[in-house]
């Protein structure tokens, strides 16, 4: 699971990036603003790459979706992206825990044989 969804998040620190490029060019919004949502959202993408097997670690991650599809409020294309990566986000969850369990089964049923089974 933390592959993908460190994959997932990696992405988005991209994505809020360019919104904040595009954010500044809006003249209603201060461009300090503008720099400080998303380097706190950026900074969090990144954090959360490493918590994402700690307890709330995937909660955190749906925050940050639901602050992504928010901030089409200001940037429009964000009600899009943000959607496509919450969609992601949950394929990222959901699939990379089926993959864990998988490994955990391969991992059991190596251990049960035994060096001598081969």
């Amino acid at each position: 699971m933390r592959v993908l969804c460190s994959s997932t998040l990696i992405g988005e620190f991209f994505v809020i990036g360019f919104a904040g490029l595009v954010a500044m060019k809006d003249d209603s919004l201060e461009m300090s603003t503008v720099w400080t949502v998303c380097g706190i959202a950026m900074v969090l993408s990144v954090l959360l790459c490493g918590m994402i097997t700690r307890p709330g670690g995937v909660q955190l991650g749906w925050v940050l979706q639901l602050g992504l599809v928010a901030s089409g409020f200001f940037v429009p294309v964000m009600f899009f992206l943000g959607a496509v990566f919450a969609v992601l986000w949950w394929a990222s969850v959901h699939y990379g825990r089926k993959i864990d369990e998988i490994k955990a089964g391969w991992a059991a049923r190596e251990g049960s044989a035994g060096p001598d089974a081969a």
